[in-house]
């Protein structure tokens, strides 16, 4: 079974994260490091994806500034998300040409640990066709936008955990006008500890990688 290093690098800035998963990624490429789960936790930012209309932000640069909130443009997919602190947020850096060569499923295999996750808490979440991320009765609790050049991806999912979700007001969350909801909103008092733990082992089942603390 394949190797991937889990490193959970704390709060860090939206930009540093980028770099870093840039770097790892001509790493990856090039076979110098095995797979890479970066687990991290955002300042306030907004970020837009390579398929983000700008109409999907709802607040001016000067109020998200004014507001604290970072705004950025980035090469995942997907429209508008926001990030910031009580979120886990995941980088995958992984070569898919050593499980499948396949953009939908790999999503799809997020998705699903993501969903394993939250039930080992209680949590019953699910798919929604035609939108991609997670989703509870009570809104979308984790959202995902990749990014794959030559089979390596980038970028990954965050997961509403204590995220204080006034913050989504300034932006139409992914494109869709649909509620979102937190881990602590459906009443798990779990800990950002123990839900990097089921994270790790549900994407460790997933995508059959034996997951090592970094």
């Amino acid at each position: 079974m394949a190797a991937c290093a889990v490193r959970d690098l704390g709060r860090i800035g939206y930009g540093d994260a980028f770099e870093l998963q840039r770097t790892l990624v001509e790493q990856r490429k090039r076979g110098e490091i095995p797979d890479q789960l970066l687990i991290v936790e955002h300042p306030h930012v907004v970020t837009m994806g390579r398929n983000g209309h700008d109409e999907n932000v709802l607040a001016t640069p000067e109020l998200l500034a004014r507001a604290g909130i970072e705004f950025h443009r980035t090469d995942r997919g997907g429209d508008v998300t926001y990030h910031g602190p009580g979120q886990i947020v995941g980088y995958p850096i992984f070569d898919l040409r050593e499980w499948k060569r396949d953009v939908v499923a790999y999503v799809r295999g997020i998705e699903q640990a993501l969903i394993d996750a939250l039930a080992d808490f209680g949590i019953a979440s699910k798919r929604i066709e035609g939108a991609t991320g997670v989703w509870t009765d009570k809104g979308k609790i984790a959202a995902i936008g990749v990014h794959i050049s030559r089979w390596v991806t980038s970028h990954g999912f965050a997961l509403n955990v204590e995220t204080d979700l006034n913050y989504f007001r300034y932006i139409v969350p992914c494109g869709l006008t649909k509620p979102v909801t937190s881990m602590r909103a459906m009443g798990s008092p779990a800990s950002r500890g123990e839900v990097i733990a089921a994270l790790e082992a549900h994407f460790g089942r997933v995508f059959k990688r034996k997951m090592e603390k970094s």
